[in-house]
């Protein structure tokens, strides 16, 4: 997995390019973990690009929005396809995450 991270004002942008599973999860825990730790209190993750997700993927998304929600933050998600979000949807994560159609959307309703 390719992690890709930017900044717009003060929410931080990751985009998630292949598959976030048991072997690349890591890579994207410890940046969420570092960067709420240091102070970032919105999130948007970038789906667009992400090819899979495994449950290894969903636990660090949900350990990143446990940390945040300590701190009164947000994470958000936005532009999955559709054979990821039905895994969300499945695993009854719509009613955790706010998930949007485009990073537009995303940007306005953090």
């Amino acid at each position: 997995m390719e992690l890709i991270e930017r900044k717009n004002n003060d929410v931080l942008i990751l985009e998630t390019h292949g598959k976030l599973d048991s072997n690349t999860s890591s890579q994207l825990e410890q940046k969420l973990i570092s960067e709420i730790d240091a102070g970032t209190s919105k999130i948007i993750v970038d789906c667009s690009k992400l090819d899979y997700i495994s449950s290894a993927g969903l636990r660090v998304l949900l350990v990143g929005a446990k940390k945040l929600k300590a701190i009164n933050g947000k994470i958000v998600l936005c532009s999955l396809q559709d054979y990821i979000k039905e895994v969300f949807e499945i695993a009854g994560f719509t009613a955790i995450f706010p998930i949007h159609p485009d990073l537009t959307s995303a940007l306005d309703n953090i």
